[in-house]
């Protein structure tokens, strides 16, 4: 009797192994069916939002396109006196991000492309972040030009006031004979690429060879003009970034789902071999145990 039980609890011991495989597989499986559950739901909720966010886009285009026309004519250039070769004017670059994630490589081709940026004018630059994304990421390489930045944005499309406050604390920084803005252009619901506006001072357009093509009331108007430019040209970048960022979430939101039905597909075929042998051990103990006892 006593070989009889020892041999029976050698023959079980793989079964407990089983067992506990089964279990820790079937949890498995229950966690990823419930992540493939939220990462549709964000799809739905991505691909909702991203019709609206293309509205706000097109509507910030209808402005910009009159202020490209305005400096195709004009053609605002920054006028340099004799000595200035040697001590440029620093830029003012202005990145545009947000503040959310799980969206794919949006914020980090942004960040990239200020770097690259930043390295092309000899580092000779103020750095203004918009978004807590693109500010952890330049705070890395970049903190001595980090001079202000701004967060709580991209949880909806931006607005003229909103971007007006933003201008009116940049203005705080001291006058730049150049200020550019990169942001992330929309170019369809699957691509997006990082470009550039550049905002002309007071003095550039003043001094612009096509100026004279427009009637100016009085001295004030290149001033309102240059204000107003840096405005127009940060609300049609906010409103770019913040539908390519909708797009991008969307994209990566339905990878996610398909990349979690593929697993979900390989733990079920693991999950069902698994039952199937801890069945077939559990027979093969029956019948072995049977024959001893005959």
């Amino acid at each position: 009797m006593f070989r009889l039980a020892a041999a029976q609890a050698v023959r079980s011991a793989p079964s407990v192994r089983n067992y506990a495989t089964l279990r820790e597989i079937e949890n498995r499986l229950k966690s990823i069916k419930n992540i493939e559950k939220i990462t549709k739901t964000m799809k739905i909720v991505a691909s909702t939002r991203l019709n609206k966010a293309q509205r706000a886009m097109q509507s910030a285009r209808v402005f910009n396109k009159s202020e490209t026309e305005f400096n195709e004519n004009a053609e605002p250039k920054i006028v340099k006196e004799e000595g200035e070769e040697a001590k440029p004017e620093k830029t003012l670059l202005i990145v545009v991000s947000s503040d959310k994630g799980l969206c794919g490589s949006i914020h980090s081709q942004i960040s990239k492309s200020a770097r690259k940026r930043t390295a092309e004018l000899d580092n000779n630059v103020d750095i203004v972040t918009i978004g807590d994304k693109v500010k952890a990421q330049l705070l890395r390489t970049h903190n001595e030009h980090l001079k202000l930045s701004f967060s709580g944005v991209g949880k909806g499309e931006p607005t003229f006031d909103e971007v007006a406050l933003i201008c009116d604390e940049i203005s705080k920084l001291g006058h730049f004979e150049n200020v550019e803005i990169l942001y992330n252009k929309f170019v369809s619901g699957v691509s997006f690429e990082p470009s550039k506006f550049s905002v002309f001072a007071a003095d550039a357009i003043e001094n612009a060879p096509g100026i004279n093509k427009y009637e100016l009331e009085n001295e004030e108007v290149p001033q309102t003009l240059s204000e107003f430019s840096l405005a127009n040209s940060l609300l049609t970048a906010m409103a770019e970034g913040y539908a390519s960022e909708i797009s991008a979430r969307r994209n990566a939101m339905d990878n996610a789902s398909k990349n979690a039905g593929d697993m979900i597909n390989n733990y079920s075929i693991l999950y069902n071999r698994t039952r199937q042998a801890v069945i077939t051990n559990e027979l093969v103990d029956i019948i072995t145990g049977a024959s001893s006892l005959e």
